[in-house]
């Protein structure tokens, strides 16, 4: 028997070819079959702790034309007698599409080895522990290393799959799984985030039926439509309480999620690449590594699986040095004056940002291009030149002069920074890059090149592009002060030259911001596409924020904001105060409100011209920000709980505690008003039920945590969108 440990714990058990992997409340279980299918391996458990295998396995139940639809295998094939969704698919040279994976050996290693040009989890040797276990497909010579890693204090599984060809001739991988996991015959719901642009991230619960259901994205990227996450849920589980298992694929590109329950009952969840932009051929001695499934089990409820996420991503996921730094509050000047920029107007901007508080002020679009000047979306992407006419003396200056502004209400002579938004994966085919590397742009042969928003996307696949795209960010970054970026992209792909070219896309947008983050470590890299068109894991191994939603409307915000945090940190998310009435919604809600909401993200901003505010609300500001910068720490570090959700209630809330549990803040919002009517109680969760806690609700007072959590809180609330903001502190 072999048995790793960590942090005094059984980590991994192997027992001859049974193996354990085993978290502070979780176990996963599978064995070596020696039956039905001899050499494949089969799941006996994934739930909660376990210290032997279970004494019931499930047993073919006879009938029907399948001989595997009992099984619960790890990794199920194609064209041997399991009729349900496969986790690999390979073309071989002679035609047939059909793998017979054995096990032939496994290997245990401390620690997480990374993967090949993949963003990827990682720890030390006491954090996390692996391992890989080795197939082999004697008939054709291909071999399947199955990586599994165990983060125990997180509850977290994390597996990846390695396919490598050993034979003689070229095979193509058309589909390949990440993870694969068959659940037992049970009722299940499962959770997912899909949306739009400008709604990303709407949370839906639907019950799993018989058949195959699932979704995913086709964009090029992970996309606004469908988020790379899923939760299977018992269906009583609720945020508090019941089994819930979460997926999240650690990938930027187009993926896809299946969950079939078969005619005998059983659930299988699949998550990996979209096999329809895969296709990826391998010759001989080549190998082909997915990306890796984030998989995480809370016996507690969805609440509980969210925060291990949470937990995980902000100390074995994120690189960045800012990762649990609190961030200045922001102002972007997109919104506010658009295309309209020169160094007159930025002056004027900068200076009425720093008289408010803000602490970083972020040129938007419509800075670069000389031939082709960006004036509109139509020109100019892709010549990453700054614009002699609007800013003649180039950027670097106008940055300096911006950092010179003394931000006001400071007590430590803080001055201003500077920051920059940039989309270097895109060209408007009015650009000199265009006119001189038409063959850069994604194409396939002589179908019409479709653009969207004016503009087409650069293939990151190709080295020269990459190369380009290093290069020109570089020279941007070493010219000026600049300590932000703000990394956009605004549209999916069309017209790929080939459907491995999706795959070789993503690993090449991989490198470029693995060289970018590394050679400028000390700038504050956001992501962006179109809002939440790429808010995934992959993202942010390289930028620990990324902008939400181009939706400000704060009635939307708090549905995306909530939604988003099924899986992600509120540290990641970028949430901002924007003009009312909202730009997109038309809807009209007051400040506070829309303050409220935005100081529940990461990295809290403005979006808007300060001098065309109504006065009473420009009054308002440099008290909104400096409450934000008092609880930005805790919304950075802390757990957070949802305690009414805002697709089920009048009152979505939050409580966000911070890591040593002596400070709190809650978040409670009235959507609409109810004349003559009473408000619920408020039960807060998390706290310490023996300690006490200093509030401030109708006046000062100290109550214990039991109270709070058990009696609650009852807010008198005024109109429509009306919010509170509460600090708790421990005594």
């Amino acid at each position: 028997m072999t048995i790793i440990t960590s942090q005094s714990s059984p980590a991994i058990v192997v027992d001859g070819t049974s193996f354990a992997l085993n978290g502070n409340n979780v176990s996963y279980r599978f064995h070596v079959d020696t039956d039905n299918a001899a050499g494949d391996l089969i799941l006996d458990h994934f739930g909660g702790p376990l210290t032997e295998d279970p004494v019931a396995r499930i047993a073919r139940n006879g009938g029907g034309w399948s001989t595997q639809a009992h099984l619960r295998r790890e990794f199920p094939d194609l064209g041997r007698g399991d009729f349900r969704a496969p986790a690999v698919h390979i073309k071989h040279a002679k035609g047939f599409a059909i793998c017979d994976f054995k096990y032939q050996s496994h290997t245990i290693v401390k620690g997480k080895p990374d993967l090949p040009n993949l963003p990827s989890t990682f720890g030390s040797d006491d954090e996390v522990s692996t391992l890989i276990v080795h197939l082999w497909d004697s008939c054709s010579s291909v071999a399947a290393d199955l990586s599994y890693s165990i983060f125990p204090e997180h509850d977290a599984i994390v597996r990846s799959v390695s396919i490598t060809n050993k034979g003689s001739e070229a095979i193509s991988v058309e589909k390949l799984a990440s993870l694969s996991v068959d659940f037992p015959h049970d009722d299940y719901d499962m959770l997912q985030l899909r949306g739009e642009w400008a709604r990303e991230c709407t949370r839906g619960r639907r019950s799993v039926d018989y058949g195959l259901q699932g979704f995913g994205s086709s964009a090029g990227f992970s996309s606004h439509y469908h988020n790379p996450f899923l939760s299977l849920v018992s269906s009583s589980t609720t945020e508090s309480h019941g089994d819930a298992w979460g997926f999240s694929l650690v990938y930027t590109g187009s993926f896809n999620i299946e969950v079939e329950q078969s005619p005998q009952g059983l659930t299988r969840v699949l998550v990996g690449m979209n096999p329809s932009q895969l296709s990826c051929p391998l010759g001989p001695g080549e190998s082909l590594t997915s990306p890796e499934c984030v998989s995480v089990f809370s016996s507690s409820g969805v609440g509980n699986m969210s925060r291990k996420f949470h937990k995980l991503y902000r100390r074995n996921l994120i690189k960045s040095k800012f990762v649990n730094e609190p961030r200045p509050a922001l102002l972007n000047s997109w919104e506010g004056v658009y295309f309209d920029v020169n160094e007159a107007t930025i002056d004027r901007l900068a200076q009425a940002s720093a008289n408010l508080g803000v602490k970083l002020f972020v040129l938007d679009d419509g800075w670069f291009g000389d031939k082709h000047p960006r004036i509109n979306d139509k020109a100019g992407l892709g010549d990453w030149v700054v614009n002699p006419k609007r800013f003649p003396n180039s950027l670097k200056p106008v940055a300096e002069n911006v950092c010179k502004l003394k931000v006001a209400g400071s007590t430590d002579d803080t001055r201003l920074k500077f920051g920059l938004w940039i989309e270097p994966e895109m060209v408007n085919a009015r650009s000199e890059l265009y006119e001189q590397h038409p063959d850069w742009i994604l194409h396939a042969g002589d179908y019409p090149r479709s653009e969207t928003r004016q503009q087409l996307v650069l293939n990151v696949a190709l080295p020269e592009v990459q190369e380009f795209i290093i290069a020109a960010v570089t020279r941007i970054l070493e010219d000026a002060p600049i300590s932000y970026v703000k990394w956009d992209h605004n549209r999916g792909t069309h017209e790929s030259p080939s459907p491995a070219n999706h795959h070789a896309y993503i690993l090449g947008i991989y490198r470029v911001f693995d060289v970018l983050t590394s050679r400028f470590p000390d700038i504050l890299w956001e992501g962006c596409a179109s809002g939440g068109g790429r808010f995934d894991p992959g993202i942010l191994q390289y930028f620990p924020q990324v902008w939400t939603s181009d939706g400000t409307d704060p009635l939307d915000r708090i549905s995306i904001q909530f939604g988003t945090s099924l899986v992600y940190p509120p540290s990641t998310m970028g949430a901002h105060i924007s003009v009312s009435p909202n730009e997109i919604t038309g809807r009209s809600t007051p400040l506070q409100f829309r303050a409220h909401v935005a100081m529940m993200g990461g990295s809290f901003g403005l979006e808007l011209d300060p001098d065309v505010m109504p006065e009473d609300d420009r009054a308002q500001i440099p008290g909104l920000i400096a409450l934000a910068e008092k609880i930005n720490p805790i919304v950075i570090r802390g757990d957070m709980w949802r305690l009414n959700l805002p697709e089920t209630s009048n009152y979505p809330s939050a409580l966000f505690i911070s890591e040593d549990g002596n400070q709190a803040v809650l978040f409670a919002f009235q959507i609409r008003t109810t004349n003559v009517h009473n408000y619920p109680f408020l039960r807060l969760q998390g706290l310490d039920p023996s300690a006490k806690y200093k509030l401030d609700v109708d006046g000062e007072r100290i109550v214990s945590g039991a109270t709070l959590m058990n009696g609650g809180i009852q807010f008198r609330f005024g109109s429509d969108y009306d919010s509170k903001v509460v600090l708790l502190e421990k005594v």
